[in-house]
């Protein structure tokens, strides 16, 4: 989880810096390139469409494709939040073993020594069918790429779209309001993915779920009304996908402890090193040993009662 949000907020800027030079402008200003002609220009005539049908108005136009993506992507999303549930409930669980080898490994003398927790490490989530992913996948962002993409451009290239105001805010020029609102929404997105998971988990969270609401404020706040808008109803729809994940939590939870009572957590055995191979054969040679003199007296005893026996008859 904490390193998708740093992943996710890492791309939407790399986004910005990026589209800003996608599309190329002639000396007089005219836009062209693959951007402008193939995605900002198809997406001009989809919200001038759009408009058309909403009272002429593009905050409109730009709110129902928004909600159309989202929608479409919904399934997928949920999907992939759910994965990272089950990877935090089953984390948690195996948290106290996990505490355990991480000290072995701080113990550890050697590189070996160090390598051989590991693989005990990897076993354990192998064990307990935990995927390290957790879920995290960057698809929904990059569908999204392309329609980011192509409002962007339209919004800034279209003169009307341009010009367009959405309850009196221009749509074309950055919004102060916009951005707070798209704050607001991720913050508060970020605020309920933390109900429900487990008090060690939400340490190392904390700070990586601010990264998204920042990092969203920020391009909001750097690029059109247009875009803060598209920012913030997209929030939304973020905070109903992570209501609808913690309705399913409690489900989760009762699927894994289900799963556990079957297969009990243990601790995976550690792989031998070249010390514990050696001392296992000095083991080995000094049982060997101890057996043969063991043998050995055991012949002498035999052969002095067998003597004995012989002396009384």
């Amino acid at each position: 989880m904490k390193h998708k949000k740093i992943t996710i907020a890492g791309l939407l800027s790399l986004m910005l810096l990026t589209l800003s030079g996608c599309v190329r402008t002639t000396k007089s200003g005219k836009p062209y390139g693959f951007v402008y002609d193939y995605m900002a220009k198809p997406m001009q005539h989809l919200m001038e469409w759009l408009a058309a049908h909403l009272g002429n108005n593009y905050g409109w136009a730009i709110i129902v494709i928004v909600v159309v993506v989202r929608m479409i992507l919904l399934p997928v999303m949920f999907s992939q939040m759910k994965k990272s549930t089950i990877t935090q409930e089953k984390m948690a669980k195996v948290q106290p073993l996990i505490k355990e080898l991480s000290a072995k490994q701080k113990a550890a003398k050697t590189p070996e020594e160090q390598a051989a927790v590991s693989q005990q490490m990897m076993a354990l989530y192998r064990d307990n069918n935990i995927s390290l992913t957790g879920g995290i996948g960057c698809l929904p962002l990059l569908i999204q790429l392309p329609v980011f993409a192509a409002l962007y451009a339209a919004i800034r290239y279209s003169p009307d779209l341009y010009h367009a105001t959405f309850f009196g805010i221009p749509l074309g020029k950055p919004s102060i309001l916009f951005a707070i609102l798209s704050f607001i929404a991720y913050a508060a997105q970020s605020y309920l993915g933390l109900v429900g998971v487990p008090e060690e988990q939400k340490k190392q969270m904390k700070m990586a779920i601010w990264m998204s609401p920042f990092m969203t404020f920020f391009i909001s706040l750097s690029s059109s009304a247009g875009l803060g808008l598209y920012f913030f109803i997209g929030g939304l729809f973020a905070i109903l996908q992570t209501l609808m994940i913690n309705a399913y939590r409690p489900r989760i939870r009762k699927r894994i402890e289900e799963e556990q009572k079957k297969n009990p957590i243990k601790m995976p055995e550690a792989p031998k090193t070249s010390q514990s191979k050696t001392a296992d054969a000095i083991n080995q040679l000094k049982e060997s040993g101890k057996s043969s003199k063991s043998q050995e007296i055991e012949n002498r005893n035999r052969q002095r009662n067998a003597g004995k026996q012989h002396h009384r008859q």
